[in-house]
């Protein structure tokens, strides 16, 4: 950057909307990807840990020890097996959100008074239909809390994957560091957080829909 160059330069970014565009909509998937895949293996691993209680230490050790990694170490460490490749980025991706996820998705069920669990089994449910119809529906709040947390989290570290040739709105960050160009780096940080922003916003809408009966009256 030159002196009184502009912090952002506007005919940049016109002439890159494509480029943009296609960035935004790599950090998209990438962080998609991460949280539908660790949204499953949370739920997995939580119910795992609800019928065998003494299983949830060893798993929420074995998340903890996970999230402490930092992100270039774990990539790193990965790149020797999984080259520079998506199963890369999302093995790491996932790996971030395990802890968030299956905590909360341990602790929303674990809330359910008891006694709500006694009057479904009275009235003739399952074990597995209290755990679809009461628990779950109940424990949305806590569990939406963590998505939201996870998807938070995954949209920041998403801009790290562009390191190891993922793309994402990291590359343009990247690409800013490397050409001492601070158009594409404040672009693309901006844009990561407005893009978690936006996610947020949306997936509140989501549980709103879901959870009806938490709108204010």
């Amino acid at each position: 950057m030159t002196p009184g160059e502009p912090l952002v330069r506007w005919d940049w970014v016109a002439n890159h909307t494509g480029e943009i565009g296609l960035r935004i909509g790599e950090h998209l998937e990438l962080t998609i990807i991460a949280v539908v895949l660790g949204l499953a293996i949370a739920f997995a691993l939580a119910f795992a840990g609800l019928r065998l209680p003494h299983l949830y230490p060893p798993i929420t050790a074995f998340a903890g020890i996970l999230y402490t990694i930092p992100s270039l170490a774990l990539f790193a460490f990965l790149v020797p097996y999984t080259g520079l490749s998506l199963l890369t980025a999302e093995i790491g991706l996932v790996s971030y959100t395990l802890l968030i996820l299956v905590r909360n998705i341990v602790s929303g069920i674990r809330s359910v008074p008891s006694e709500v669990r006694d009057a479904a089994l009275g009235m003739g449910y399952t074990p597995r239909a209290i755990l679809w119809r009461i628990e779950l529906p109940l424990a949305l709040g806590v569990i939406f809390a963590g998505i939201r947390v996870a998807t938070i989290t995954t949209i920041g570290l998403v801009t790290v994957t562009a390191l190891i040739g993922q793309g994402g709105l990291g590359y343009l960050i990247l690409l800013g560091i490397q050409q001492f160009f601070s158009t594409p780096l404040i672009v693309g940080a901006t844009l990561s957080v407005a893009l978690a922003v936006a996610a947020d916003g949306a997936l509140v809408l989501v549980q709103r829909s879901l959870m009806p009966w938490t709108r204010v009256r």
